[in-house]
């Protein structure tokens, strides 16, 4: 028998993060950071400072691999060298930026030049601030939350405007529903069939959203509702709201079309889309292996072949180019 399962978080889903850490704490270290230099030793100092602190990592040396890495996995800030052989980073932001699709992942400039054309160069190709070099670790850690606190801000502001074509709603601890989009009747009577009140959360979700905005933080998932094969309702916080409620995005999810479209766009087979699936969700090979009927050691042979065709090293960059496949 198929579930829909609560959900939360965002784009820091894969290390599910209670609300009072996720929303607005980009200083926790959460968010994918790409880091484009020609200089090994450059890339491993940063690699190390940020992955210490919780950021997942992406590296390229030059112009052109770092646009391929994006279209793998868009990053959700990105420190770029100025001076690189072939494409210089310079060229290599006005390229990112003229991709509607990219134009709006911050860039930080990593320079040595620090001539004032070099530092206008930067900021007119699309760059939000700049480093000099030699670089320092914790410069960059700071400058990096900084950037990455203020883009989420944008972006949750854009969310709530545009809310109204979702299922979304604004709710309280205590269950009353200050606002819901025409999209969430619909949802509430598939997932929710004895739920006739349309001004308050159904039980369940009341208690996800208490437990999620106070001190232990929202438990890895919830039993909501059972539905059709393969259904799944997903639950997120989008944000604070007005009057101490919070923005809750609604999202019907579909496994097996998501396993098809994993399948489809990363060339896997129906097992390794299944297992990259459930790492997207943060189980453990254990765990996969018991939901899938396998052997961990079975899960992590299709696990070598998933990193290699989705050409990442880690779990959390596999995790990341899954959830980016998904809708929402």
């Amino acid at each position: 028998m198929n579930t829909a399962w609560i959900d939360h978080g965002g784009a820091a889903a894969l290390h599910m993060p209670s609300a009072s850490q996720a929303i607005g704490a980009a200083a926790a270290g959460s968010g994918v950071v790409l880091i484009v230099d020609d200089t090994p030793d450059n890339l491993a100092l940063l690699s190390d400072a940020l992955d210490a602190v919780g950021y997942t990592v992406l590296v390229a040396l030059d112009g052109p691999s770092a646009l391929d890495r994006i279209e793998r996995l868009t990053p959700d800030i990105i420190l770029l060298d100025a001076v690189m052989p072939g494409i210089s980073g310079f060229e290599t932001c006005e390229h990112i930026k003229a991709n509607a699709r990219h134009a709006q992942i911050p860039v930080i400039f990593m320079t040595g030049l620090t001539e004032s054309e070099h530092v206008v160069r930067g900021f007119r190709a699309g760059g939000i601030d700049y480093i000099t070099k030699p670089i320092r670790p914790e410069e960059v850690l700071a400058r990096v939350a900084a950037h990455l606190e203020r883009a989420r801000a944008h972006r949750q502001a854009d969310e709530i405007v545009g809310l109204g074509g979702r299922a979304a709603l604004v709710a309280d601890v205590h269950g009353a529903i200050h606002w819901r989009s025409s999209r969430v009747a619909p949802l509430f009577a598939r997932f929710y069939p004895d739920h006739g009140d349309m001004q308050r959360l159904p039980s369940v979700l009341q208690q996800w959203l208490a437990q999620s905005v106070g001190p232990v933080g929202a438990p890895e998932a919830g039993r909501m509702a059972e539905d059709g094969e393969s259904v799944r309702l997903v639950a997120r916080l989008a944000g604070p709201a007005p009057h101490s409620a919070w923005v809750i995005q609604l999202e019907e999810h579909d496994d097996r079309k998501v396993s098809d479209r994993l399948c489809a766009r990363f060339r896997l087979t129906a097992r390794e889309a299944e297992v990259l699936l459930w790492i997207s969700r943060g189980k453990t090979n254990r765990d996969i292996g018991d939901i899938l009927g396998m052997r961990p050691r079975t899960v992590n042979k299709h696990l070598e072949h998933i990193f290699e065709k989705l050409g990442v090293e880690t779990r959390a960059a596999a995790a990341a180019l899954a959830l980016q496949s998904q809708p929402g």
